[in-house]
């Protein structure tokens, strides 16, 4: 199968397509014909070495597909089903994925739209879990409209919450229409949003990583109320707990979005897509930050 791979950390141009086994299922896995796989800010950080040390490296967690081969013991989907999902093995970008959890995709969702779902869905779960977002409490989302932050951000309207998220201006009108009370990010950031609560945030998530962790400490009275998915050396710093993965995923997030996309609650918009082979200006793109929703590659 042809997939994704570089041999040696540097820029965009280290990326090449390359040929590799194809994967097989092991119990309780199956494997999908990919048809878009999600791009993620950590793609590029680990191509520039910024996050695992080994090499070779093949990228890519989740992916969207028709099953073609089942693993044993798995019962709740068919060969020929459509499912999206995430993969332990990092080798989602490529002709064909395993899928260690996974769900079957909506119907009135494509394959680029199911791709832009597993991370960033689970991601903001974890998030709110970690916080305790609940009705009747007021939670800021710094980093609101990227693909993470759109998602916490209606996650956390579902539950309840009042959401303010910051974006910049351009952003604002996008954030309104998830629900969210938007503010402008940068200097001056606690008086306005002081200026829509006066007492403050009960919670606060980063999922930028911008730098702002102790005016989110201030907003929410505490670095017991504040959680960060992108600033890990700032968290040690301030305090802050930081979400990752090993500490436990909420992959039920997963089997859980399709209803609340069907009833019209919930969407990721698909910001750009790319054919595989044009893996490295994909790369450029997500590396330049400020996308709005989801970059996605495509395989035919």
């Amino acid at each position: 199968m042809k997939a994704v791979r570089f041999s040696r950390f540097g820029g965009p141009e280290v990326l090449k397509i390359v040929d590799l086994p194809d994967p097989h299922p092991g119990p309780g896995q199956v494997r999908i014909a990919v048809r878009a796989a999600g791009l993620n800010p950590s793609d590029w950080k680990k191509r520039k070495g910024l996050m695992d040390e080994e090499l070779p490296q093949t990228l890519g967690h989740e992916a969207a597909g028709v099953v073609d081969e089942l693993g044993e013991g798995v019962t709740d989907v068919a060969v020929g089903d459509r499912v999206f999902g995430a993969s332990a093995a990092g080798a989602a970008q490529a002709e064909l994925a395993v899928l260690d959890h996974y769900a079957l995709i909506p119907p009135s969702l494509d394959f680029p739209g199911a791709a832009t779902l597993p991370a960033a869905v689970e991601t903001a779960t974890r998030a709110l879990d970690q916080l305790g977002v609940a009705g009747g409490s007021t939670v800021l989302i710094n980093g609101a409209s990227g693909s993470v932050g759109s998602a916490a951000v209606q996650l956390a309207v579902v539950r309840g919450a009042r959401v303010i998220g910051t974006a910049s201006p351009a952003n604002h009108a996008y954030l309104r229409s998830l629900g969210a009370e938007p503010v402008a990010y940068g200097e001056g950031l606690v008086e306005r949003v002081r200026a829509l609560v006066p007492d403050g945030v009960d919670r606060a998530l980063d999922v930028a990583g911008s730098g702002v962790l102790p005016e989110l400490v201030e907003l929410a009275g505490g670095p017991q109320h504040v959680v960060t998915v992108a600033d890990f050396a700032g968290a040690q710093e301030h305090g802050v707990a930081f979400s990752r993965g090993d500490a436990g995923r909420a992959l039920h997030a997963l089997a859980e979005i399709g209803h609340l996309i069907e009833a019209g609650r919930f969407s990721l918009p698909v910001a750009q897509t790319f054919p595989l082979a044009e893996i490295a200006q994909a790369h450029r793109v997500s590396e330049n930050g400020h996308v709005r929703g989801k970059l996605v590659l495509l395989v035919d």
